[in-house]
C-alpha cells in the first residue's frame, strides 16, 4: 500500500492571516501552488530544465475543500498523492494538515504538460514521464479520497 508524499513543512506566516483572525482562503491556494512547485521539482522539472527545454506544466483545474481553520504560526504539512496520469496530464490530490493531525484542506488538481515554444499541450519528455510513473507507483492512494471528483452544489432536501 502506498502513502501520500510529504512535500511541504512550514508554518502559517502573519501575512496569511485575514480579518477573521485565521488563514485567508487565498493562502490555502498558495500553499497548494507551492505543492505543485515541489511536485515539478520531484519529477525533474527544475528551473534549469524549464529554461533549457521550454517545457512546463499548467494547472488546468483546481478544486479546494476548506475543512478547518489555520491560525498564525501554526505548523502545517502538505502531502501529495497521484490519482491518475497519462502522457501529457497528471491528476494530483493534496492534503494540508495543521497541528495534531488536523486535516485543514484538500486540493484536487489537473495539470497539463505544455510546450512553451508551440504554446500548446504536449506529451511529457520521457525522463519526466518516467518520474511521474515512479511517483504514481509510490504515492497512489489505495482508495480514492472522498473529495476527488466532488461536485459543487446545494443539496436540496426532498
Amino acid at each position: 500500500m502506498s502513502k501520500a508524499k510529504l512535500i511541504i513543512q512550514d508554518k502559517v506566516p502573519e501575512a496569511w492571516i485575514d480579518y477573521n483572525g485565521h488563514m485567508n482562503d487565498a493562502e490555502y491556494v498558495r500553499a497548494f501552488s507551492w505543492g505543485v512547485d515541489q511536485f515539478m521539482n520531484e519529477i525533474g522539472m527544475t528551473e534549469d530544465f524549464l529554461a533549457k527545454s521550454k517545457y512546463t506544466i499548467y494547472t488546468m483545474e483546481n478544486h479546494i475543500c476548506y475543512l478547518d481553520e489555520m491560525k498564525l504560526d501554526e505548523p502545517f504539512e502538505v502531502f501529495m498523492n497521484v490519482i491518475d496520469y497519462d502522457i501529457k496530464r497528471v491528476h494530483l490530490f493534496f492534503e494540508l494538515y495543521g497541528e495534531d493531525g488536523k486535516r485543514a484542506a484538500t486540493s484536487e488538481q489537473l495539470l497539463m504538460g505544455i510546450n512553451q515554444e508551440e504554446g500548446k499541450a504536449s506529451p511529457f519528455p520521457e525522463e519526466i514521464f518516467n518520474h511521474i510513473e515512479e511517483l504514481a507507483t509510490k504515492h497512489k492512494p489505495a482508495e480514492k479520497p472522498k473529495e476527488v471528483g466532488r461536485v459543487i452544489g446545494i443539496r436540496k432536501k426532498k
